[in-house]
Formats: structure tokens, sequence, C-alpha cells
């Protein structure tokens, strides 16, 4: 196979992976600033004739921070592509998401944390049964790929550049440019939120892992697909807005280009992923990386748990924000107050919160070794482990293929 400008990673290229470990984290709270300005309801109504200036910085903000989701699938099909199922995986990270669930499902329900999500037997079912019921809507979609990954992983790493390519064109006309282009809802778009979607996005990386893409060799360009794709963004928000205040029309298509599958956010995302691709990091910098970036999903699990999904907002002032700036002012002094402020305390929620993420995960992984360690003494658990590991055997056996 002729290896395209961005190579294949392999296991003892540290450096480079933690360049990559860097951008997974990065993502992350990308997303934590996505949930701080939707959710602690910081976005200005685009149905309305003043955004305000703290309004208009928020959707700045929101299309700067939306390629987050399809960073992190292609993070994870950039890495997966190359891998083999394991079982054992799948029953850890289900098992990761239920632990989540539950515990801080209740214990946000104890502390009174749910808002207006109400306590029932729906609630409930949502904890125990996390992944069916799409507690997290991400990992849904994560663990449905997941279990395709022994029939399509194979597919990506045995099939040619000219069917990778005439796959992925019609991956992308079906579930991304169509809709980025018609002036209409279309009946099976799910706006990015499900698993075709990621499908799209593991097809991208794969093609990208093993064949390169030439067009990023410069990380000017990588900087430029990526500031552009964001501005294009909030550029094609605010004109579908004019359209609608001026006409009346396209309600439904106002936050088009905000959507995980349309073009502009995919573009964007490949931008960054290229700009991060040329970053070297070493030394205790990368080793700080290393740490963290396994944690990174838990930031995700906590702070989205129905139990907390609406709570943390208020921790890092959002109603005191809307309270005070969302009516907006022409002065100078206002707009500056305004536009910092929220600056101020999105950067605070974004840090605060993957902080607070990484250090649960990391006392969860604890946790759970111990309880790994101990429950090792008990017969059938390791007869079970023995059952595990003999199906990641399986899975193992002629599971690699050549990359040309």
């Amino acid at each position: 196979m002729k290896e395209g400008t961005i190579k294949v990673k392999t296991p003892g290229d540290g450096e480079r992976m933690a360049n990559l470990e860097l951008l997974r984290c990065v993502a992350m709270m990308m997303v934590v600033v996505l949930h701080y300005l939707g959710k602690g309801d910081l976005l200005g109504d685009l149905t309305e004739g003043q955004l305000g200036s703290m309004g208009t910085a928020a959707w700045l903000l929101e299309s700067f921070c939306i390629v987050a989701v399809n960073v992190y699938m292609f993070l994870s099909g950039y890495f997966l592509c190359m891998s083999q199922f394991k079982p054992s995986r799948l029953i850890q990270l289900w098992l990761q998401v239920w632990v989540y669930s539950v515990a801080f499902g209740l214990a946000g329900a104890a502390a009174g944390w749910l808002g207006d999500t109400a306590f029932d037997t729906h609630y409930l079912l949502t904890l125990v049964f996390p992944v069916t019921m799409e507690h997290y809507w991400f990992m849904t979609a994560y663990i449905f790929l997941y279990l395709l990954l022994p029939f399509v992983g194979v597919a990506m790493r045995k099939m040619t550049k000219q069917q990778l390519q005439l796959s992925l064109g019609l991956l992308f006309l079906v579930f991304c440019l169509w809709k980025s282009i018609l002036p209409l809802r279309l009946e099976t778009d799910a706006q990015g939120y499900d698993c075709l979607w990621y499908l799209c996005v593991f097809v991208a990386a794969a093609y990208l892992r093993r064949f390169g893409a030439g067009f990023l060799e410069k990380r000017g360009r990588s900087l430029a697909l990526y500031v552009g794709g964001c501005l294009l963004v909030f550029g094609g928000t605010m004109a579908l807005r004019q359209v609608y205040l001026h006409t009346g029309s396209l309600e439904r298509m106002l936050k088009m280009c905000l959507e995980y599958n349309h073009v502009l956010p995919f573009a964007a995302a490949v931008g960054l992923f290229g700009i991060f691709y040329r970053i070297h990091l070493g030394g205790k910098a990368a080793a700080a990386v290393r740490r963290a970036a396994p944690h990174a999903l838990g930031v995700y699990l906590l702070h989205e748990n129905l139990g907390l999904r609406y709570a943390w907002q208020k921790w890092f002032r959002s109603e005191f924000l809307v309270s005070r700036y969302a009516a907006g002012g022409s002065q100078a002094a206002e707009v500056f107050g305004a536009v910092g402020s929220l600056l101020l305390w999105t950067v605070l929620a974004a840090a605060g919160v993957f902080v607070c993420g990484i250090l649960v995960d990391m006392a969860r992984k604890v946790i759970f070794d111990l309880l790994h360690r101990g429950l090792m003494r008990i017969g059938l658990y390791r007869r079970g482990i023995s059952w595990i590991e003999s199906a990641d055997r399986v899975f193992g056996t002629n599971s690699g293929g050549k990359n040309g």
C-alpha cells in the first residue's frame, strides 16, 4: 500500500498518540461548552429580533465547538478501524456506562437536582437500561457501532482505496450532502444523533488512516479548514435567521448548519484533527495527557447524567448571566461585560467539569480494579473471566488484513 500523508500509527508511537489524546481531551471540553451554552439557556433565541451581545457571542462559541462530537467520533473510528473486536471491551464499556447511569442518576434524584425531569418509572428504566433507553445518545451509537466492528472493521482493513472512496462517497451523499444543500427536512435525517452517521465518520477515519489526506499535509490548510468551516457555520446560521425574520419561513432549518451530519461541522472537525496531528508533544506534558485522556469519557458520563444534566450549569452562574445580560445593550461597557462574563464562566465551566470528571473516573477505575482483584478469588467469577478471554482470542484469530 502506498502510504498517505497521515500514516498509520503503531502502539509504540507514543508522542503522536499523545497529540491525538490531547485532541480527545479538547473535544470533551468542547462538549461541556456545548452543554453549558445550550442547557444553560445562554444561546440567544434565533427567532427573536435581537440576540444581544451575549447571545451572539454564545452562538459564535457554539459554532467553534460544534465540531466536538464529530472529532470524538473521528478519533474513535481512527483507532477502532485497525483494532480487533473484543467482547471484554464491550462488557467493560457497558459496565462503565451502567455504573455512572445508576449511581449518579440516583444521587442526583436524592440531592434534588432533577429540575423539571420527573422521577418516575421511565426515569428509573433509563437508569437501569442506559444503552437501549438512550440515557446517553452518544454511547448508544458508539456501542451499537462497536457491535458491528467484527464486520465493519474487517471490511475497512481489506477494501481497496477505490472501493473505500466509492463507499464513502455514497454514504456522505445519502447521510450528509443531501441534507446540507436541500432547503427542507428529510424524514430520514436524524441530524447525526445515530449509529448511521457514526458509521459514515468511521469510514472517513478509516480512509484517512489507511491512505492519508494530501490536503492536510500543511498545518495551515487544516487551520483554514477548521476556522473557515466554523465561521461558515456561524454565518450560515445567521443568514438563515435573517431569512426567517424577513419571510417567516425556514424556521425548522434555523440550526441546520449546526447539526453533526452537516458538511460544514464535519469538514471543520477534519481540519481540527489535522491541526492536532501536526502538534508534537513530549515530556511531562505528554505524560499528563496520556494519564488523563483514558478518563475523558467519564467527563461525559458524569455531566450528562440525567441526575446532573440540567443542574451543573447553575453552579457556574448560567442563571446569573441570563438574568443580567440576556437583554443585551449597545454601550461598549455593556457589550464588553456581557461577552467577557460569558467567556469567563464558559472557560471555568469547561475546566471545572473536565477536572471533576477526570478525577471521578480515576476513582471509578481504582474501585473497579480493587473489585476485580477481590472477585478473582471466587471460582465462578474466574470462570466467567476465562470465558471472556477465550472469546477475545476467537475474534483475535486471523482478524488482521493487509492495508493495501
